[in-house]
């Protein structure tokens, strides 16, 4: 179970755009192919996916870079005899061939390395059988498998590919809602949805008892449920008020000292509450700026919304920023709407010992202007780029096949998906290089091009299956240290 302590710290993210140095992430496994039409909504997928397709020809692309941006030595030279293999054994952890890293880890690795250990086992075992409701034989039989066999089975349900022993976790290539680091602290998730306790449990178990978190262990926050919640009828549990959910797509780690916390259709304020209140007691940040959103489908979370580029550069959706407001303001609607129509989305910041007087803050732009220039040193313009470059319908469109979701290698180098044409259009026109994924590999492995070299790119990922799972490169990332 050796993972080296790479880089010193191995555990700590203070921005969205320093330089990636280590990420949680997980490959798409056979539960994804396991998602029946009636159940895709439940499992939070919007249609059923081509697992293949979405492995070989588009997930495995975003592996393959993030090797070669943090980890080159695992397949500098290698990748056509990575491509070539049709087991994929490169990608998956337990086989003789997997690249593991100890810089883009693969949760599903984390958990069968825990499983060796006999107590381990037996606790978590017997915790997913108790959620599952498996019959005494089912947990029994569990016993009898090796630990990176069990740790497929408990992420995709399945025993080696046909019986399937409970509902898969389609969601769980979105690491990012596993949890979430702040500084040196590691805040782990309560999810929303039914369909994904049991990734936070397979989260929480290797949070505490994998080597690689050791060091960090008194530093893992939980979020308390409401003392009372067990008191309360059903329906006043499902409150915003009571409801204690949160999810990595809500948190953004902006500054070392100031941390966004969004509330939306996944996280409740409650949560949003708990965790400031968590985080302004340990010192861990000094400012957090909660950003309440519509509770809409389309607008999961707020990294659906925007995420930053570089220090002077964020990707947002026109609709719900400025420019949105400023077109609604010319329209005479505006002057007889009730009074609390826009107060779906609100943006109130707090400060350490002042938690009473928040401030509110009227959009958007107004607060990642203030990031980048107070929390980050920014001194010229902040730029925007906006989704589908903020024109009708492409906005909306391109949201939702996740314009605004990318993940930033370092300041100013994102990945992003393929599909979003006039988002990448709109990137262009703000100076930035936009290349292929497997055109980019092919300059590092012909070494035309180092991945050091990489500067203001946008790097786009085939993307027909992995965008009908609705999330992006963001949300399929957990960064653990950033430089």
């Amino acid at each position: 179970m050796a993972i080296n302590q790479a880089h010193g710290h191995s555990i700590h993210v203070s921005s969205e755009t320093g330089t990636l140095k280590r990420l949680l992430i997980h490959s798409p496994d056979r539960g994804l192919g396991k998602v029946v039409p009636s159940k895709a909504q439940d499992w939070l997928f919007e249609d059923i996916v081509h697992l293949d397709t979405m492995r070989r020809k588009e997930y495995d692309f975003y592996v393959k870079l993030l090797l070669y941006f943090l980890d080159p030595h695992k397949i500098k030279g290698r990748l056509s005899e990575i491509d070539d293999d049709p087991t994929r054994s490169f990608f998956i952890p337990g086989t003789e061939n997997y690249f593991a890293s100890d810089c883009v880890v693969d949760i599903q690795r984390l958990l069968g390395e825990i499983l060796e250990d006999e107590s381990t086992r037996i606790k978590l075992t017997s915790a997913i059988c108790g959620i599952e409701r498996c019959s005494y034989q089912i947990q029994e039989e569990l016993g009898t498998f090796d630990p990176h066999e069990l740790a497929r089975i408990f992420i995709s349900g399945s025993c080696s590919d046909k019986r399937m022993l409970f509902a898969p976790l389609p969601n769980l290539i979105f690491t990012r809602d596993i949890g979430i680091v702040i500084n040196d602290h590691i805040l782990l998730n309560k999810p929303a949805k039914t369909a994904r306790t049991r990734e936070s449990i397979l989260a929480q178990f290797v949070f505490f008892y994998h080597p690689m978190f050791a060091h960090v262990r008194q530093n893992v926050i939980e979020i308390p449920e409401n003392e009372r919640h067990f008191l309360l009828p059903d329906d006043e549990k499902a409150s915003d008020y009571h409801r204690c959910t949160l999810e990595g797509g809500d948190v953004m780690m902006v500054a070392p000292g100031h941390l966004l916390i969004g509330c939306s259709e996944r996280t409740s304020i409650y949560a949003a509450q708990q965790v400031m209140k968590i985080l302004f007691d340990k010192n861990v940040v000094g400012k957090i700026t909660i950003i309440k959103i519509p509770k809409r489908r389309d607008y999961m979370h707020i990294d659906t919304i925007f995420t930053q580029v570089k220090k002077d550069v964020w990707v947002l959706l026109g609709a719900l920023a400025r420019v949105g407001d400023e077109a609604r303001k010319k329209d005479v609607l505006h002057f007889f709407a009730p009074v609390d129509v826009n107060k779906e989305f609100r943006i109130l910041q707090f400060e350490k010992g002042r938690e009473q007087q928040p401030r509110e803050i009227e959009n958007l732009e107004d607060l990642l202007t203030e990031i980048s220039r107070n929390d980050l040193g920014v001194t010229g313009p902040v730029r925007f780029i906006y989704s589908g470059g903020n024109e009708f319908p492409y906005g909306e469109r391109e949201q939702w096949t996740d314009s605004c979701n990318l993940l930033a290698l370092r300041d100013g180098v994102v990945i992003g998906y393929d599909r979003n044409d006039k988002t990448l259009e709109a990137f262009k026109k703000e100076g930035f290089r936009v290349i292929s994924a497997k055109r980019l590999l092919e300059k590092f492995e012909h070494n035309m091009l180092a991945p050091e070299d990489v500067t203001d790119t946008f790097i786009t990922l085939p993307s027909a299956e992995l965008s009908r799972a609705r999330g992006g490169s963001h949300c399929m990332s957990m960064p653990l240290l950033r430089g």
